[in-house]
């Protein structure tokens, strides 16, 4: 039975369950418990696996070398399914202590497989949303990376703290400008305009945008932003109108 279509009641017994479970599997170093959760085939099950891991983490000091130990052999095995809880379970850790988990991330970008490398981008948004200064210091170094996915992943995973702190990320943002690589391009385009519609970040989207050198890239970014805010976008999310925006870029973007 999937997780969802347990009761309430039943699914807070079986989250107590999965985590007690785990913690057991730590103190005993045993992997058993790990691998059926991390591989399981609801999303569900999975998610409260690396929540488990990350309070387990957080709460006993003592086991954290041999959660990180054990994080890393799981990361070897061939279902891409555990890999990718993996990232996700080093992504709660790394909201604290990102520094003890940056080789999940390193490995991880690499992944051969898509959801690994996506769980990357969910963790790298989560841990920079808690815990900015040492994601986006990690984050420069793979900016201008010779693998396109790589450039893309990195702009992608940033985005979230753009959406409350825009001027974190739009130093690093400004640096892939210049990229040729079309989905690169694109995913820049896009985190400019997701990170627009929330109060009080328009201004400061648009005074970073006059430094731009790339003017074409800039004005395909000011449609996004345009278009982010109509109806069929996020107008109910936006902090702003539509009408409000494209007046605010014609009286503050210089052409």
């Amino acid at each position: 039975m999937a997780f969802y279509d347990l009761s309430k009641t039943e699914r807070e017994q079986l989250v107590a369950q999965i985590t007690d479970a785990i913690r057991s599997d730590f103190k005993n170093k045993s992997s058993l418990n790990l691998e059926v959760y991390f591989s399981d085939e609801d999303t569900y099950i999975r998610k409260n696996a690396y929540l488990a891991v990350g309070k387990i983490y957080n709460a006993n000091l003592y086991l954290q070398q041999i959660i990180l130990e054990m994080l890393r052999n799981l990361f070897e095995r061939e279902n891409e399914k555990i890999r990718q809880t993996v990232v996700n379970a080093a992504g709660e850790i790394g909201k604290y202590y990102f520094e003890d988990v940056v080789w999940f991330f390193d490995n991880g970008l690499f992944d051969e497989h898509h959801c690994v490398r996506n769980a990357v981008i969910g963790s790298v948004k989560k841990m920079s949303e808690k815990n900015p200064k040492p994601i986006l210091n990690w984050a420069k170094q793979y900016l201008h990376h010779e693998d396109k996915e790589v450039r893309r992943e990195i702009c992608h995973g940033i985005e979230l703290r753009g959406r409350t702190h825009p001027e974190d990320i739009l130093p690093l943002l400004k640096e892939l400008q210049n990229d040729t690589t079309k989905r690169v391009r694109n995913t820049l385009i896009h985190v400019i305009g997701q990170i627009s519609y929330k109060k009080n970040c328009l201004p400061k989207v648009i005074v970073h945008l006059n430094s731009w050198e790339n003017k074409m890239l800039v004005l395909d970014a000011l449609d996004e932003i345009v278009d982010v805010h109509s109806e069929k976008r996020y107008a109910k999310f936006s902090a702003l109108s539509q009408e409000e925006v494209i007046t605010y870029i014609d009286l503050n973007f210089k052409k």
